[in-house]
């Protein structure tokens, strides 16, 4: 009998002690590396609860069918300063390209492209986009000058986080914020890339001049004498080397959906090169037919102003 009685009284008492030993322990402060926390931080709670945004930006890059060597080599040059980009084939430049790419940034689970385009193996047009929805814009390449082409003294780690800046013109117009903004997406590698190093040792310059974007790229060069050695915050001592490549781009279009769509804006003062030459063309030919009028007013001026007759031509001749 006093055994059960034992058992019931454990019974009836084993909740209230486990409810007693729960409550004991929610009130005990939690040790942690910092020490011990009297109350439980509910904003910590919170905000490790609440989703956080991860940049998952990925740009695909590829280029046209009969590129030229030289333009071959600046999209290497990109595709080596972008450590969060992928390289894929060569793509027929039709009226369906628009389509096709689309597919294989979808097939690379990708979420913007950089595609070169080359015509006539003369002119070299870049198209910046954001697929599948857009906007995408439409640029002419000038002034291309690689890195092999260059041979300057910066370098750089390959994968390293740039620091974007831009020219205080990209904040006056709203074509230029849309392109400030698009260049900040695909040009900037996401914090904790698998393929990028988490410092920053570079930097992209995007300048407007003559309404044209001129990209440079500098290296952060800091010295590594022990004596000479940087403190932390201070940029006396801290030089930029140029690295390259560079390149001007002029914009035509901009489109509403991913290569193609509605034109949001459109370059006034863009003249095509298909014009330019035809205009060096007429020049030439305007050369051409001054020269053949000149000529026919020689003769002309010769045969209306013939030459007296010489008294001593025949002297000889006997």
């Amino acid at each position: 009998m006093g055994k059960k009685r034992k058992q019931r009284e454990a019974e009836t008492n084993g909740p209230a002690a486990k409810k007693e030993d729960t409550a004991a322990s929610e009130e005990r402060p939690k040790r942690t590396l910092l020490g011990w926390k009297e109350k439980p931080q509910e904003n910590a709670d919170a905000a490790a609860t609440a989703p956080s945004f991860r940049n998952k930006e990925k740009v695909l890059v590829t280029c046209s069918r009969r590129i030229n060597f030289r333009y071959r080599h600046l999209m290497l040059n990109v595709v080596s300063l972008l450590p969060h980009c992928k390289k894929d084939n060569k793509v027929e430049s039709k009226e369906i390209k628009g389509a096709t790419l689309n597919e294989l940034v979808e097939l690379r689970n990708c979420s913007s492209c950089l595609f070169f385009e080359c015509r006539k193996h003369l002119d070299l047009y870049l198209w910046m986009a954001k697929c599948p929805n857009g906007p995408s814009v439409k640029f002419l390449v000038n002034a291309v000058h690689t890195m092999e082409e260059l041979k300057l003294t910066g370098n750089h780690l390959k994968g390293s986080r740039p620091i974007l800046t831009f020219s205080a013109n990209f904040d006056k117009d709203a074509h230029w914020l849309l392109l400030k903004e698009m260049i900040i997406q695909i040009f900037g590698t996401p914090k904790g890339h698998q393929k990028s190093k988490p410092h920053h040792d570079h930097v992209f310059a995007f300048s407007i001049v003559d309404d044209h974007i001129w990209f440079r790229n500098y290296q952060i060069a800091v010295p590594h004498i022990e004596s000479d050695k940087v403190p932390r915050g201070s940029l006396e001592k801290m030089t930029l080397v140029e690295v390259g490549p560079r390149f001007c781009l002029n914009p035509i279009k901009i489109f509403g959906g991913s290569f193609g769509g509605p034109t949001l804006y459109e370059n006034p003062f863009y003249v095509s090169p298909n014009q330019i030459r035809a205009l060096q063309k007429k020049q030439k030919t305007g050369k051409y037919a001054k020269k053949v009028k000149a000529k026919t007013r020689r003769k002309m001026h010769e045969l209306s102003n013939p030459l007296e007759p010489d008294e001593f031509a025949d002297m000889w001749k006997e």
